[in-house]
């Protein structure tokens, strides 16, 4: 028996809402101490600690939506650089964005160190939306094997495998 594939899409989300969550709170946790750590660099030190924390973060989401939201058996490497390659994107565009959008926040919140954290704050939210859509039909997308690619009996269709 097939499962609703609706059913099964708003678990994924759940899930995927779950590990993400957590782990954005774990990467604006290294973001904010690493900040910390590089003030003395100036508007270069946000730039490194967004850098460092989003590599360390990105591998421990990466473990989290192979194992518990897209569950795939694919080749972790492959995986990985896809995820990489997902968030990369994501990655460039937040450091890109933030020292102008730390400077426009600066007039609301004074010191760089602040502004840069809610400019950071702001940025992730972009990232999620995007980056579900990335990982779902790009990271973790499933292979169909020749088994499941023969269409059912009377059915005159093909059943897509998807988690």
């Amino acid at each position: 028996m097939i499962r609703s594939s609706q059913g099964k899409q708003g678990w994924q989300v759940i899930r995927y809402l779950l590990v993400g969550g957590f782990n954005t709170c774990f990467g604006y946790g290294l973001f904010v101490a690493f900040n910390y750590l590089f003030r003395g660099l100036g508007i270069y030190g946000s730039e490194i600690a967004s850098l460092l924390a989003n590599v360390i973060a990105i591998t421990v989401a990466f473990l989290g939506y192979k194992w518990f939201v897209f569950r795939t058996h694919n080749n972790y490497l492959r995986e990985w650089l896809r995820c990489i390659s997902v968030y990369g994107s994501s990655m460039l565009f937040s450091l890109v964005m933030l020292p102008p959008l730390t400077l426009l926040l600066r007039r609301w919140f004074g010191p760089a160190q602040m502004a840069s954290n809610v400019a950071a704050a702001i940025l992730i939210v972009v990232t999620v939306v995007a980056s579900y859509f990335g990982h779902k039909h790009f990271s973790f997308r499933r292979v169909q094997t020749a088994v499941e690619a023969v269409p059912e009996r009377g059915a005159g269709k093909v059943v897509e495998s998807r988690s």
